[in-house]
């Protein structure tokens, strides 16, 4: 099995086996029933990026086309608008998360990028100084809370450093933080975006990735996932490792990077793609 795999059964077990039941849930599915779920507590994993540890798993198929658009909906277009994301890139499952036939999914997400202009002082700040410890993505904003209605974010924090490796190569570290995490649907999807964040960052200053951090404090499977849970740990992959690469030169600006320039290689998943009802 892949890296990412081996740590994805690890965690399949684990919640499975000593997991404990979440209490007044707050998701709901589809049909109106409370989503209860399984979790642990406290989940951590280093991905060395140079070494090809993508967090990508290869039993079941991960959308990460769709994931990277998402992405850009976020950090390049800084927008909540649901219209941008359907109409620019023919997503639509964020629909779910319409506040209040706003056309939006409230003042969150890629709204809290833009008002506090997060991401322009974060590549000034890494330009001024890449040594510094600040640098810094934080969307947890008790302000926007209060704002609006709208999903509070899932993976809220994200924070860079950059170091000098034994090669004399500039290197970028990224650690995510992430409250909460849907283990079997959500969890490679979260991950590969933010490496995607963590390259088009790399690339903005010819730097290269280094190491990605994933701190993950609810990681849970819902309670009508169980099945699919066993099939994925009775699922057994080939070892090759997928990789993720970004084919622009090194110095490309960061709004300048598109999805189709990432690729995604020597990506072979398990079929068939398993079905999940989400918990909304």
């Amino acid at each position: 099995m892949t890296y990412a795999d081996t740590i994805f059964k690890q965690n399949i077990s684990n919640i499975l086996d000593n997991g404990v039941f979440s209490e007044q849930a707050r998701p709901k599915y589809k049909n109106g029933k409370t989503a209860n779920s399984k979790y642990i507590t406290g989940s951590f994993a280093t991905y060395d990026l140079q070494k090809g540890q993508f967090p990508i798993t290869t039993l079941r198929r991960i959308p990460i086309k769709t994931a990277i658009k998402e992405l850009m909906w976020i950090y390049q277009d800084q927008t909540s608008d649901l219209g941008v994301l359907k109409e620019k890139y023919a997503v639509n499952y964020w629909d779910e998360w319409e506040v209040a036939n706003s056309g939006t999914i409230g003042q969150r997400y890629g709204a809290t990028v833009k008002k506090y202009q997060i991401i322009n002082k974060l590549l000034d700040g890494l330009a001024k100084n890449p040594w510094n410890r600040r640098n810094i993505i934080n969307l947890w904003q008790y302000e926007d809370f209060e704002e609006t209605e709208g999903l509070l974010p899932c993976a809220f924090q994200t924070m860079f450093d950059v170091r000098r490796g034994a090669d004399g190569e500039i290197y970028l570290d990224a650690t995510l933080i992430q409250r909460s995490n849907d283990m079997l649907v959500a969890h490679h999807i979260n991950a590969m975006q933010y490496v995607a964040l963590q390259m088009m960052i790399a690339k903005h200053f010819s730097w290269k990735v280094g190491k990605f951090f994933y701190f993950i404090n609810n990681l849970h499977i819902y309670d009508n996932q169980f099945e699919q849970a066993n099939e994925l740990l009775n699922r057994q992959a080939n070892a090759i490792e997928p990789e993720l690469r970004l084919n622009v030169a090194d110095g490309t600006n960061f709004f300048d990077i598109k999805p189709e320039d990432f690729e995604l290689v020597n990506y072979e998943p398990v079929q068939p793609q398993l079905k999940f009802d989400l918990a909304i």
